[in-house]
């Protein structure tokens, strides 16, 4: 007991020497656990290995979330891209299929038009043709018969133009008077009667005279028509073929086939067929007016001109100009 208050007591001067010299806690002081760090290191600690490792750790964290961010944000504008893509591709999608459907609809449209303006074409021209038939039957031409073409004789004959029967038959003399005809309205020379030629006969087409008194012959040289002029009125009108203009040969000389215009008179006659002193062929009842040129009758009078310079008629309307109305000696002959 003594021996240990003894060395209670020894002790405590040594716990106060440590007190003193601070190795000891003061009063209030906790007295840390054997082996940890002191307080002062800790503190120190905090710059240390251990801080390095958590700014690591915090800027690995920063750039995790800021590639996190980007690759979210990269992801959208992708999303964003490949919608308004889509978006393109839907509106030209769209484009094409209206620009088809417009393509469509005009060929179609003008597939339409087409076979409305074929079918119209074909309508107008079965109509026509239509027209063109019924006009044919109304037509009269040569060889045709038949009480129209009795009506169509009798009205020649009432207007003047030469032809002696109306028979009911479309023969060469109703020909030659149709041409006149045609001659003196100025049409084409076919012989045919359509709806120009009617129309001239409901017309009464006729020329006129260029004399105004007494008996004469005027030949129209341009419309190629004979005329009986009976003091300045016209009593025959008849289809006639002069001088073709061409040049030819007779008798080892060269002659121009022409018919002189001028006023004459009928010098010299035929009764009956005469050569040609040429030897320009045969002249039926030639009534020569000046010098070889004549006005005689033939087989041959087309509605144009066709001889060598005489004035040709047929031969039923020279006997008519012989022995009906009568052209003597003397007869004045116009032509113009």
């Amino acid at each position: 007991m003594r021996r240990r208050l003894t060395a209670s007591l020894v002790g405590v001067p040594v716990v106060l020497t440590l007190a003193l010299a601070g190795c000891a806690p003061l009063s209030g002081e906790t007295e840390p656990e054997p082996g940890a760090a002191p307080t002062a290191s800790t503190s120190a600690s905090e710059d240390g290995p251990g801080a390095a490792s958590d700014d690591a750790q915090r800027r690995a964290d920063e750039d995790a979330h800021e590639k996190a961010d980007q690759d979210a944000a990269d992801r959208k504008a992708a999303e964003k891209k490949a919608a308004e893509k889509a978006e393109a591709e839907q509106k030209a999608a769209e484009k094409k299929a209206a620009e088809e459907a417009a393509e469509k609809e005009k060929k179609a449209a003008e597939k339409k038009a087409a076979e409305e303006a074929a079918a119209k074409e074909q309508a107008e021209q079965e109509a026509a043709e239509k027209k063109a038939a019924e006009e044919r039957d109304k037509m009269l031409e040569y060889g045709d018969s038949g009480e129209r073409v009795v009506a169509l004789q009798q009205r020649l004959q009432e207007l003047g133009y030469f032809l002696q029967d109306a028979d009911g038959s479309f023969g060469p003399a109703t020909q030659q008077a149709v041409w006149a005809l045609q001659k003196a309205a100025g049409q084409y020379r076919d012989g045919v009667v359509g709806p120009k030629t009617q129309a001239a006969l409901d017309d009464g087409v006729r020329p006129r005279a260029h004399s105004s008194s007494g008996k004469a012959v005027e030949i129209d040289l341009d419309r190629q028509l004979l005329m009986t002029v009976e003091d300045g009125e016209v009593t025959r009108i008849i289809n006639a073929s002069s001088g073709n203009g061409d040049t030819y040969e007779a008798k080892g000389r060269t002659y121009h086939a022409t018919t002189p215009r001028g006023s004459y008179a009928v010098y010299m006659e035929r009764n009956g067929m005469h050569e040609s002193t040429l030897e320009l062929g045969s002249m039926y009842r030639p009534k020569y007016f000046s010098g070889g040129y004549a006005v005689h009758g033939s087989g041959s009078i087309p509605p144009y001109p066709a001889s060598h310079g005489c004035v040709r008629v047929s031969n039923a309307a020279i006997n008519w100009l012989w022995d009906s109305w009568g052209m003597p000696k003397g007869t004045p002959v116009v032509l113009y």
